[in-house]
């Protein structure tokens, strides 16, 4: 049996992205937050909203840089992973973040983010 880590989400970037360009390689890493409805039953009362953290790395980053905006509705293939790093004060944290390899730009550039549900 084979084991499968994919990842598909549509949602909306929280923010414009973050751009790092890393010297001399000149590799580009793009990264932004994005919100996808969670909606629940009538009954329990208003949706929920998760956030996830979204890294891009490779072709694509440039056009992600120039288009990807926040309030933006897009859509994203790729994989779970979880980053361990230090914190300022020296602890050990773990974030879940999506390693993108394929983004799509969703809806038109007039949709505001209370435009499209």
């Amino acid at each position: 049996m084979s084991m499968v880590n994919s990842v598909v989400l549509v949602g909306r970037a929280g923010a414009d992205p973050e751009v790092r360009v890393f010297e001399p390689s000149g590799d580009t890493i793009v990264k932004f937050n994005l919100a996808v409805n969670r909606p629940v039953r009538r009954q329990e009362g208003v949706d929920s909203t998760d956030w996830f953290r979204i890294e891009l790395r490779g072709r694509q980053t440039d056009a992600a840089a120039k288009y990807i905006r926040k309030g933006g509705l897009v859509g994203i293939q790729g994989r779970l992973e979880l980053d361990k790093y230090k914190d300022r004060e020296g602890h050990m944290r773990e974030i879940f973040v999506i390693r993108a390899n394929n983004f799509q730009l969703l809806g038109s550039r007039n949709d505001r983010q209370d435009g499209l549900s």
